[in-house]
């Protein structure tokens, strides 16, 4: 039987001394991968296509204003107008001005909208793009001064514009300030509509609040990008208020091109050729945009 035993062997320790506490640890950067909202798959980042889709079902992540603006202009046309233009914090909100100050160096941007003068596709253009990466895009009077300067400026030089939008709507923090801008944007559009020039807005990302009830819902042609949330109150607030269980789909891009709320869904890639030949359309013989 004492074939089957096995004999202990006792290994002696050489040293006492605590192991190196200091030799770093194998470990994956933050920033190497991320989860697609849609497919639930784990993405190496270098392998996110230039328009920011997702390699295996084509998800659109939320895009940047610069990005944006280097994927839809002519090369070296955008020329960036009131970049000085900042929100203040005019009713003594506690901690408002420290959180932009935050949003500044997080985003590097000075407001949550960029507006400037561009070609796309050789047409010239007045654009403005908003980004949920400051304060989600919320309009305060930063913002409505901004885009409805971009309006009093294409109106006067007879040109068209076009806003891409992405806000969870009117900004807290200025309270009535940044309702007034609902009403501001808009009869600036109407000023510009009188005119006869042309207005195309697409609705990103989110799309929601005031900024769905004024301005992104205004143009000639409403555009959005694929599964876009769109809508003025949250959907929990909706069924809370009608007691009624709501579409899996409500507020998204599809739904509303169902119920004829915008005229297109346009699959990222698509958007700058489709936008071309909308002002290829609607804006043949107007001035140049250094006339």
């Amino acid at each position: 039987m004492g074939l089957f035993k096995k004999k202990r062997q006792y290994i002696p320790i050489a040293s006492k001394q605590p192991l190196d506490t200091h030799i770093p640890k194998p470990s994956v950067p933050n920033d190497m991968w991320v989860q697609c909202e849609s497919c639930r798959k784990a993405i190496y980042v270098k392998s996110i296509t230039a328009h920011h889709l997702c390699p295996h079902c084509d998800f659109a992540f939320k895009l940047g204003a610069k990005d944006r603006l280097n994927l839809i202009c002519d090369v070296g046309t955008f020329k960036e107008l009131d970049s000085t233009i900042m929100g203040q914090d005019k009713l003594n909100f506690p901690g408002y001005q420290e959180k932009i100050c935050g949003e500044q160096v997080k985003s590097g941007l000075t407001e949550a909208v960029v507006t400037g003068k561009a070609k796309i596709n050789a047409h010239p253009v007045m654009i403005a793009v908003m980004d949920s990466h400051f304060m989600m895009g919320s309009m305060g009077q930063a913002v409505g001064e901004k885009i409805t300067r971009l309006f009093e400026y294409a109106t006067e030089k007879r040109l068209p514009v076009v806003i891409f939008t992405a806000s969870g709507g009117a900004r807290m923090q200025e309270g009535i300030i940044s309702l007034m801008q609902m009403a501001k944007i808009t009869n600036a559009v109407k000023r510009h509509s009188n005119q006869g020039l042309f207005y195309l807005t697409v609705l990103t990302d989110p799309t929601m609040g005031g900024v769905t009830a004024s301005f992104a819902m205004d143009g000639d042609i409403i555009l959005a990008e694929p599964n876009a949330r769109i809508g003025f109150a949250g959907a929990r607030v909706i069924e809370q208020t009608i007691q009624q269980k709501l579409p899996d789909d409500f507020q998204r891009a599809e739904f509303l091109l169902d119920h004829g709320f915008i005229d297109k869904i346009v699959p990222r890639k698509e958007l700058k050729d489709t936008i071309g030949v909308f002002l290829q359309f609607h804006c043949q013989g107007e001035e140049g945009i250094d006339g």
